[in-house]
């Protein structure tokens, strides 16, 4: 046990209240309760808490369009939340909600105190209206045409095509996407976080060691773009916490969010009564505190939360552990393919600890997206967990039930061997420490790739039907199962429940510890089954089984490029002569490391040469595009980006993600050729 046990607040990001728990959502629980987990077996007090993050305009609407009332519809998406992460073995000492007492009680007062800092201000703004729902429009619900490519159907905000930013109203053709209508400007005001003051505290922050190097380099480029002013106030109608002393006026729910986080412990205190919230949370606290997070919220989390916490007089968080997305058989998860999977769908088919023990398999400290494979997610479980370990066990356990009654040699027949199995205790657990859970895993399969191979060489079986060779038998078999007793002890973080069911088996609890001495003289239950093997046509039955939303919705609306994208308005001859569209040779194309879409590309026309970057970086490596021709659009008015001068637009079709194709043109077109 640890000699100096620390005090640790884990949590992980907050689940939206308007919709399941899926794969996607899965890895991050999963990660930080393997690490939970971990720190337990180590002797460490650990607190592991989330929530649901119940409020906003998207939430308010979905109750509105079930019928539901909306308090009523996040009370029961909070249930669903619960049993999944349950019964996927996520061990939260307290799943709460945003929409409770403790939260607007906490949020009241750290506005309270950021206003009375001169942290706040207040200033009239023109904003995007919807007259016939009488409501004002959060960026995401206005769809229009980008400013600056002129591709369709974007949001509010920023352009999924160029990666352009933007303001909703600088929109082509604004619509509201809560009523189809065309929206209004209109004044209100609003309040403001002056996250500018605190810009030399959070360089300092980011560089600190709380953020991994690659998040600490990206918020380099937010901070030469500038801070700006963030606006927390939504107007009614709206559901979350009003701000007081301004009726009307309700707190942007990416304030109140992150402090879910403190109103899920301050409920888990008070209950418990026997922890002091400000021990974790006050400005000197010397408790350790981490947040698991996905790479798409680390604007709000590595910026504004630590601001907002600092400005208070609170205390920021110890690191922040950023993970990437999940892909399913190499690409985006699909509905369509099935590959959309909802947790309660996985766990109608398969066993859970699957899934865990997968993820850690492929996991490490680096923000990679994960791709669960479903055939090497099969082939894998089955490969380590069933014909290795699981394996280990069954072919000693039964010479020692049936010949020995189940009690263990009293002496250990090869200590060099054990020993070489409890000295890796410490490297394992730094992995786990550094959530290099991948390296663990692999460090406890060539473990286990040693212990079957002592079990071959020394051949129990044969061993057994030699007269004389008792104490030999019993003295193999019992290491047998001493070598997987120590396996088992470190792979409990990321499986529990076949821990669990080894400890039964083994008469025994498996605590890191105690790996540093064999079981000796020491008797075992009777062996049963303790993993089962994942049958492929229980993958393919839960793959059908996603598609069943997709098919309701299908049966009742067309589908199909057409019906997902629908032909624009009609234009005359004169609109389209404008365009000069031309033939161009990719002569060269990079990756831009900052931009998770765009590849910077020179093209060739002919006698001159154009930079463009285009929104194609999930379909294509920049090699495979050299020396290729395609279609660009010559005319097009320059724009400034953050990387560089943009100077034209490459053609593509395609939904998006893996999903695109640049136009080719035949063999015999040149370079600078017009497209008629």
């Amino acid at each position: 046990m640890a000699t100096d046990p620390r005090k640790i607040l884990v949590t992980c990001a907050l689940p939206y209240a308007n919709g399941s728990i899926h794969l996607g959502h899965m890895l991050e629980h999963i990660q930080a309760d393997i690490w939970v987990r971990y720190q337990r077996m180590r002797g460490h007090q650990v607190h592991f808490i989330c929530a649901d993050d119940a409020h906003g305009t998207p939430i308010m609407l979905k109750a509105k369009q079930l019928g539901l009332d909306t308090e009523q519809m996040i009370a029961a998406v909070q249930q669903e939340h619960k049993a999944d992460f349950d019964r996927f073995n996520i061990g939260f000492d307290n799943y709460h909600s945003t929409h409770s007492a403790e939260n607007r009680e906490l949020a009241e007062l750290i506005y309270g105190k950021l206003k009375a800092n001169g942290f706040i201000q207040s200033r009239t703004i023109s904003q995007l209206y919807d007259p016939e729902q009488n409501m004002f429009l959060p960026d995401r619900f206005v769809k229009g045409t980008c400013p600056s490519c002129k591709a369709e159907d974007q949001y509010g905000d920023n352009c999924e095509v160029c990666g352009a930013t933007y303001t909703p109203a600088e929109l082509i053709d604004p619509k509201s996407a809560v009523s189809g209508a065309t929206p209004v400007m209109k004044d209100t005001e609003h309040f403001f976080f002056d996250l500018p003051q605190f810009e030399g505290m959070l360089k300092a922050w980011t560089r600190s060691g709380a953020l991994q190097e690659e998040m600490a380099n990206k918020l380099e480029e937010w901070f030469e773009a500038g801070l700006q002013q963030w606006d927390i106030t939504r107007d009614a109608p709206y559901f979350g916490f009003e701000i007081p002393d301004a009726p009307g006026k309700y707190f942007y729910v990416w304030l109140d969010a992150p402090i879910g986080y403190m109103g899920s412990f301050k409920n888990y205190c008070d209950r418990r009564g026997d922890l002091n919230f400000d021990d974790y949370w006050k400005a000197d606290s010397d408790a350790e505190l981490y947040h698991f997070i996905g790479k798409d919220i680390v604007y709000f989390h590595s910026l504004f939360w630590p601001a907002m916490l600092e400005g208070s007089g609170f205390r920021k968080p110890s690191n922040i552990f950023v993970h990437g997305y999940v892909t399913v058989n190499g690409a985006k998860m699909s509905k369509s393919k099935g590959t959309f999977i909802k947790a309660d769908t996985y766990l109608a088919h398969l066993d859970p600890e699957c899934l865990r023990y997968y993820y850690a398999a492929k996991l490490s400290s680096r923000i990679d997206d994960l791709d669960l494979n479903l055939d090497d997610f099969v082939a894998r479980v089955n490969a380590d967990v069933v014909n290795k370990l699981v394996n280990l066990a069954s072919r000693n356990a039964g010479f020692i039930a049936k010949r020995f009654d189940g009690q263990l040699s009293a002496d250990c027949t090869e200590p060099t061997l054990y020993a070489e199995f409890a000295d890796a205790a410490e490297r394992i657990g730094q992995y786990y420490e550094q959530r290099e859970f991948g390296r663990a895993i692999r460090e406890i399969m060539a473990l286990a790739d040693r212990a079957n191979r002592y079990v071959d060489d020394k051949a129990p079986w044969v061993v057994a039907k030699q007269e004389g060779k008792e104490a030999e038998l019993q003295a193999i078999c019992s290491l047998g199962l001493n070598l997987f007793r120590v396996l088992l002890t470190y792979l409990k973080p990321v499986m529990p429940t076949l821990a669990e069911r080894a400890e039964a088996f083994l008469d025994t609890t498996l605590e890191w510890d105690a790996v540093a001495e064999p079981l000796l003289a020491h008797r075992v239950n009777k062996f049963s089954a303790l993993f089962s093997r994942i049958e492929a046509d229980k993958v393919a039955a839960m793959v059908d089984a996603s598609r069943e939303d997709l098919a309701a919705e299908q049966a009742v609306k067309p589908s199909g490029p057409l019906a997902d994208d629908p032909i624009a308005d009609t234009i005359g001859f004169d609109d389209f002569a404008k365009v000069d569209l031309r033939v161009a040779l990719i002569k060269k194309a990079e990756a831009v490391p900052e931009a998770d879409k765009l590849l910077k590309l020179q093209l060739d026309l002919g006698g001159e040469t154009r930079q463009v970057f285009a929104g194609i970086k999930s379909a294509y490596l920049p090699e495979d595009l050299e020396g290729k021709l395609t279609v660009m659009v010559a005319n097009l008015a320059p724009r400034k980006m953050r990387f560089g001068m943009s100077e034209g637009m490459v053609l593509a079709a395609g939904p998006g993600g893996k999903d695109l194709w640049i136009l080719e043109p035949q063999a015999g077109a040149q370079p600078g050729m017009k497209v008629k």
